[in-house]
């Protein structure tokens, strides 16, 4: 494992295994993260889908919330996929009672705008600065995001123009899950952030 990529991935609570698997294949040391010193010894951190109310608890209780913050601020490279983006969003719609994120991606997320869990889908979306044509794409309660700031750009869009993916420096925010489906080229997005 010496010279690997060293990838974290936030695992308080969410699909941890999958971004690991995914990690893994593209020769990145995966890392499961739950301790500010466990964050520090990380490259990139990987926040995962899951819920995005118990992120922000779990990561307030184990003392994780302003570790992740300095590290957004120190310019780590980070991707959030469906929770994780709304984590990683400055402004969240729908947030439950006290809900706080890290911030750091200039957008108004809503939280589950595709609905229950039976309204999961997939579909395809359009990646006009992704190589490598469209990516297919798995929405679980996923999170939309309503608006996109000065400092971010759009990275992928449903047909009917809802912005789904958003990049801005070395944060990447997705409102879908490309670990199930295996889509890697987000990941290596990050990783050339590195």
């Amino acid at each position: 494992m010496a010279g690997k990529t060293r990838v974290g991935v936030l695992a308080l609570q969410g699909d941890v295994r999958e971004h690991e698997r995914l990690l893994s294949r593209l020769g990145a040391d995966p890392v499961r993260v739950r301790r500010p010193s466990e964050l520090a010894a990380v490259d990139a951190l990987v926040i995962p889908g899951g819920e995005s109310s118990v992120i922000d608890k779990l990561s307030r209780t184990f003392g994780m919330r302003e570790p992740i913050r300095a590290a957004i601020r120190d310019g780590m490279p980070m991707l959030g996929t469906c929770a994780g983006l709304i984590m990683l969003a400055d402004e969240v719609v729908d947030a439950i009672d006290g809900q706080q994120s890290f911030g750091g991606l200039d957008a108004v997320v809503r939280r589950n705008a595709f609905g229950r869990q039976v309204d999961s889908f997939e579909a395809e979306l359009r990646t006009p600065t992704l190589p490598g044509g469209p990516v297919r794409a798995a929405f679980i309660r996923g999170p939309v995001i309503e608006s996109v700031g000065a400092r971010a750009s759009v990275l992928a869009a449903l047909d009917d123009g809802r912005i789904v993916g958003i990049e801005q420096g070395a944060l990447i925010g997705l409102s879908f899950h490309p670990e199930i489906s295996g889509e890697a080229r987000f990941h290596e997005r990050m990783l050339q952030a590195l």
